[in-house]
């Protein structure tokens, strides 16, 4: 089947719906940024513990949630650092509703937005429609717990569906399928509570479908990225959803968030999930330990730029894509530290894309030479080699792979020779600030 096409129709069944395959596009695009805007970017509290995978997702991590996203449950467990800091700086009686008056985003300029993120090179964006709060960043007509009557009073998913298409990118929606505060508040100490203490009701089950297939009609996501679960009592109607997707929005993909029903990729956050070459996949993580915006954070939680340019080729080697997120300020601004990372991304990008974008798994093996590692990939025929760990001004490596070599960063000086034991790349001005190495050995195939 030509992977850019879809068939004429899918229909609501599972034999159907896994005739899907990934489209050309999402294999190619590599990167993509993650958008968690909403009512916790006002209070912007959690407490930079660790990240998702370092402990078990119990008691201990939801009473000390990283996740400034999660803000409401943090208060509503009613212990932790989160709760006494609520309880300190807003008072027993301040309830999370009561920051929707102080979410204004009145700072906010979607086409900025857009042409930061076509700088920094990402070619998708997914942005958190509705979170586990319910509160929805789009007129949906099922509520008026939503962006355009309340807070902000805009269409904030319509407003940069249209600056991010207009830079030429895709846009996605990620919705909060199986949990709703607004539909079961009891809160959450432990991951299965996720789905016991979520929405169980026939009634929000249908909620959560309609609210889909609205934004499905109105955006056409190119993503639809759910997150944790579906309602148990829903999942019958998970085909009649897909197969209404796939046939409104061709090329269209989904996440494995669907009671591991169906997907098209696979998802890894932080350090939870796995990896896997042999089946598209998505790594998603914030700057930070936190999705949502968390004032707390400072440099010392921030991903490096050096170690964020060696996540996203680490990802695109083993098959899968990158999607980082940012988390703006109420105000509609992003955290300064945040664009200074998206703008040396895409410097290094502008350099040595052209191994990462449109780019598939190579059959040579990730290598290891004492602290320097290589990475593989193949556009087309050709073979991409992008070398990291480098610390020293002057390397000589060995080589495993023949071929002519092409430096991308047309500043690099370097000669292949030939040693006792077979070919040795020996690199002559190596600078720190170009972080990972890319090389094109033409016509060495896969």
């Amino acid at each position: 089947m030509n992977k850019n096409a879809s068939p004429t129709r899918f229909h609501a069944s599972w034999e159907s719906i896994k005739q899907h395959q990934v489209p050309e596009w999402y294999e190619d695009a590599k990167f993509g940024i993650f958008i968690h805007w909403g009512i916790y970017s006002v209070p912007a509290f959690a407490p930079p513990t660790c990240q998702l995978g370092e402990i078990d997702i119990d008691e201990q991590w939801f009473c000390n949630n990283p996740y400034a996203e999660w803000y409401a449950n943090s208060i509503n467990v009613k212990k932790g650092p989160t709760y006494e800091h609520h309880l300190k700086t807003y008072g027993e009686d301040f309830a999370y509703n009561d920051f929707i008056p102080q979410w204004k985003a009145e700072k906010w300029q979607p086409k900025a937005w857009a042409e930061l993120f076509a700088k920094a090179g990402a070619k998708y964006v997914v942005l958190t429609t509705k979170h586990h709060d319910g509160f929805c960043l789009f007129p949906s007509k099922y509520t008026d717990f939503n962006a355009t009557l309340q807070g902000p009073k805009r269409d904030i998913m319509g407003e940069l569906t249209d600056h991010i298409r207009g830079q030429g990118l895709k846009m996605g929606a990620y919705y909060s399928g199986i949990i709703d505060w607004t539909y079961s508040s009891a809160p959450i100490f432990t991951e299965s509570q996720n789905f016991s203490n979520a929405c169980p009701t026939y009634e929000y089950a249908d909620y959560a479908y309609k609210q889909v297939i609205e934004l499905i009609d109105r955006y056409k996501p190119e993503v639809l990225w759910n997150d944790i679960g579906w309602p148990l009592v829903g999942e019958h109607m998970l085909p009649h959803l897909f197969a209404h997707y796939y046939n409104t929005v061709q090329g269209g993909v989904v996440d494995d968030r669907w009671n591991k029903l169906w997907c098209d990729f696979t998802s890894k956050e932080y350090k939870h999930g796995v990896a896997s070459r042999g089946k598209k996949w998505e790594m998603c993580r914030g700057m930070g330990l936190s999705f949502g915006y968390n004032q707390v954070e400072d440099e010392s939680h921030l991903i490096s730029v050096k170690d964020l340019i060696s996540l996203l080729v680490e990802t695109v080697a083993d098959n899968g894509n990158l999607l980082l997120n940012i988390g703006p300020k109420a105000d509609g601004t992003i955290p300064e530290e945040q664009v200074e990372r998206l703008l040396a991304l895409g410097a290094w990008l502008d350099i040595n894309g052209e191994g990462i974008y449109k780019s598939r798994c190579s059959q040579q093996p990730t290598e290891k030479v004492g602290d320097v590692t290589y990475r593989y990939t193949n556009v087309g025929q050709d073979l991409y080699l992008y070398i990291d760990g480098l610390t020293k001004r002057e390397a000589k490596l060995p080589l495993s792979v023949y071929g002519e070599l092409h430096a991308l960063n047309p500043e690099l000086q370097f000669e292949v020779e030939l040693g006792l034991q077979g070919r040795v790349l020996h690199i002559q001005n190596y600078q720190p600030d170009w972080y990972v190495l890319g090389f094109k050995i033409a016509n060495e195939g896969k």
